[in-house]
């Protein structure tokens, strides 16, 4: 047991000088690996931040259904029950004319004519009832619902999806499905491309140092003991890596949040976004480590077997 941990002590200690003699290379490959970990990292967050702009905008995205006011209770009482029961269908809310009519009512500076005008007629609002999707990518499938002829016959008007608002809530849909999708495909690109270049560091390392790995197998040194400081001189490039693109991205978000006097940046919420990172700033840091520690460590081990072999193992 002693034996083993003297063993991995002098691993350590020869991955931590390889990674002092190896400057060069390790600047490269560190800061390769800082702007794939930076990059992951603001795509995880901003992907957070447009996910909560995303949600707060799906959250109002519903189907109103105006009914005629020829519908009697016990019609309406089934067409409620008929849409709750209809797939994709996360609540029914229904208002009456006289509720609508009260909605409308509410004063505001900018509709003071509207008062003054229903104020002289008859309540011209239709009852409504008001469908929110559990999906709204799958909206057509309430509408296929709403557009059967036994239920057309029941309303007043159109609903509100249809026309330019059906393209205005197809085109939110599908620009937040795209967003999403973007965000997933970014970071397992660059976390691949990350890889790949520590790989070929390793590569290069081998090849500088292959006289110096010769001599070592000839004085008994086993195969694990020659590649275990590459893997270490890599997991140390994945933990230095990890602290400067956190605090990279934390240096990025203060002088955001100070620099621009509007919380949202189109989609981007930088204050949501700020205040995601800081209360996440433990379970970030961590997170960015392992990740670090896992490209450096997984690059280096196929680096060493591929790049690395000896006639005998021992």
């Amino acid at each position: 047991m002693n034996h083993r941990l003297i063993t991995l002590g002098r691993i350590i200690r020869a991955g931590a000088q390889n990674f002092m003699r190896n400057a060069t290379l390790a600047i490269a490959a560190i800061a390769v690996m800082v702007i794939t970990l930076t990059i992951v990292l603001f795509s995880i967050v901003t992907n957070a931040a447009f996910s909560h702009t995303i949600q707060q905008i799906t959250d109002k995205i519903d189907v109103s259904v105006f009914l005629k006011d020829t519908v009697t209770p016990a019609q309406r009482d089934k067409l409620l029950s008929d849409l709750r029961s209809t797939d994709n269908v996360k609540s029914v809310e229904y208002q009456s004319k006289e509720d609508v009519l009260k909605q409308q009512q509410k004063p505001t500076d900018e509709n003071m004519d509207l008062q003054l005008a229903l104020a002289q007629i008859d309540n011209p609002f239709p009852a409504t009832i008001h469908v929110k999707p559990n999906d709204p990518n799958k909206l057509q499938s309430i509408q296929n619902y709403l557009e059967k002829p036994e239920i057309q016959a029941l309303q007043s008007s159109k609903t509100t999806y249809s026309g330019d608002k059906k393209k205005a809530l197809d085109n939110i849909t599908k620009s937040t499905k795209f967003l999403r999708e973007a965000g997933l495909v970014g970071v397992l690109i660059f976390a691949i491309v990350s890889m790949l270049i520590i790989f070929n560091t390793i590569r290069m390392a081998i090849f500088n140092r292959r006289d110096e790995l010769q001599i070592m197998r000839l004085l008994g040194a086993s195969t694990s003991y020659i590649r275990g400081p590459f893997v270490v001189e890599t997991i140390i490039y994945g933990i230095v890596s990890a602290i400067i693109s956190v605090t990279v991205i934390n240096s990025l978000f203060v002088v955001s949040g100070s620099a621009f006097a509007a919380s949202n940046f189109g989609l981007l919420d930088i204050g949501f976004a700020n205040n995601y990172f800081r209360d996440r700033f433990w379970i970030i840091l961590a997170s960015q480590l392992v990740i670090g520690i896992l490209i450096g460590a997984v690059s280096s081990t196929v680096a060493t077997r591929r790049y690395l072999k000896f006639k005998s193992s021992k």
